[in-house]
């Protein structure tokens, strides 16, 4: 649109919503995600800041009418660029769309809005004895909207799974502006076309979720961790595999290479040894004596090998541990000032070459590079530190990370593990796709968003 058109817009959409719910499309905060640092800002033609579902359908609708795209937004903490204007329309933001709505505590239950923050989530059902696992390590950011349109996971994924596995019904604005809900307070249901599960893990492309029922679950009475550091990373992706082996569930298991090991060695809440070259965490949870005793088993496992096996047990020793691995990403980030990291995931026997093959691919682009993540599901957070002052080494990161993207789908991964496709991916599903599975992909858009308006450009299967 024109400047014109832009603020024959804003006048149109305060006369809708009230002048109080839209902003400029100029207003810099709702035009960048996590990404900023790859140069992805986007151009919007206003911002809407609806209080309500109700609000919600009635912008959809209006901009469906008169075909202006929207992008609908959560806490803005997204890897790919899925919350980025790219090309102006309508900006949507659930921020304000924040109610509980209900919390069941009897029967394990909440029916939570788009717009409450993940942790804020995770607090407020702790307080009746329960837990919500989902736990993103942008929970202090990030919304449940915005959660359960990428799918989120996090380090307890490995046990709990991710967000979709929690969500048992969905309040949805259609395209049109139909307000429609699927499933609810019920945990089972095999009616109909699994549609739920088609709005989880779209991105915003099929439907604008501003509500959702969770499953909940008593909180667990111990939660104790370990962190195991090895000379090399074959001899801890051999102390993954061992942790499989015996049977052991942990809640938790994540990895460090020595990129990321040596990055945040500084901050570990005890001395780490000079040779240690790669890290395992576990987390062992449950009733008290489960715990321990899962806890007893892991120590076992992990300590052969090891150079050090570090088990704190106090509340203030176990919190420092897992802020020290929640601030890993910016510990990385700081080496060089920026970095391009991505979320691939691998055959849980094909790790150790995984994480080989992203340092090698940064060799290859003259980058320096790691990873870490979720090794119980084969989920790398490969990265590579970059000059954000240099231009040509943000070029040559985005050609390193699609080696990364031809990396996974050769071994039979995925290019996204939990950040999902945004516009980063936009056509690698196609590595790793039948062409008739991308067909069906590409017609599932239509049906749901015949005109295109819903989060136009992100999510491509093929370019």
């Amino acid at each position: 649109m024109t400047a014109t058109a832009s603020r024959g817009l804003e006048r149109d959409l305060k006369a809708l919503l009230g002048p109080e719910a839209i902003l400029p499309g100029t207003t810099r905060a709702y035009l960048s995600d996590a990404t900023e640092s790859r140069n992805l800002r986007g151009r919007a033609d206003a911002v809407a800041l609806p209080g309500d579902a109700q609000q919600v359908a009635t912008l959809t609708g209006w901009c469906y009418e008169h075909d202006v795209p929207i992008i609908p937004r959560g806490g803005g903490t997204g890897f790919t660029g899925g919350a980025v204007p790219l090309d102006g329309g309508l900006v949507l933001s659930l921020e304000r769309v924040k109610k509980i709505r209900s919390l069941d505590p009897g029967f394990w239950r909440a029916e939570v809005e788009a717009g409450v923050i993940t942790a804020d989530l995770r607090r407020r059902v702790r307080e009746n004895g329960l837990c919500f696992p989902p736990d993103p390590g942008s929970a202090e950011q990030s919304q449940l909207g915005g959660n359960i349109a990428t799918n989120a996971g996090g380090p307890h994924a490995f046990k709990y799974g991710v967000t979709g596995a929690w969500i048992t019904g969905l309040e949805v604005v259609l395209a049109s502006g139909d307000v429609v809900t699927l499933g609810g307070p019920i945990r089972k249901d095999v009616a109909g076309y699994d549609l739920k599960s088609l709005l989880i893990g779209s991105e915003g492309t099929l439907g604008i979720v501003t509500a959702a029922w969770v499953m909940l679950i008593p909180a667990p009475e111990a939660a104790l961790p370990l962190a195991a550091f090895y000379a090399d990373s074959g001899t801890g992706c051999a102390a993954v595999e061992a942790v499989y082996a015996s049977g052991a569930v942990p809640a938790a298991l994540e990895y460090l290479d020595a990129g990321a090991v040596q990055a945040t060695r500084g901050a570990f809440p005890i001395d780490v040894p000079d040779q240690a070259r790669f890290m395992v965490i576990v987390d062992a949870d449950g009733a008290r004596e489960e715990a321990a005793r899962i806890h007893s088993e892991l120590s076992e496992t992990l300590s052969e090998n090891a150079l050090l096996v570090h088990a704190p047990t106090g509340r203030r020793e176990i919190d420092a541990l897992w802020r020290w691995r929640d601030g890993a990403s910016h510990a990385v980030t700081a080496q060089r000032g920026g970095k391009v990291s991505e979320d691939i995931v691998v055959p849980i026997d094909r790790l150790a070459e995984a994480i080989e093959e992203t340092v090698e691919i940064g060799r290859r682009h003259d980058l320096p590079a790691c990873s870490w993540g979720h090794a119980g599901d084969g989920n790398l957070h490969s990265t590579f530190m970059i000059d954000l002052d240099d231009p040509a080494e943000l070029e040559r990161a985005e050609e390193a990370a699609d080696d990364l993207f031809a990396l996974a789908a050769k071994l039979r991964g995925s290019v996204s593990g939990e950040h999902g496709v945004g516009l980063v991916k936009n056509g690698q599903l196609a590595r790793q796709w039948h062409p008739a599975a991308i067909a069906m992909h590409e017609a599932i858009k239509r049906v749901f968003d015949p005109k295109g308006l819903l989060n136009p450009g992100k999510k491509v299967a093929r370019t």
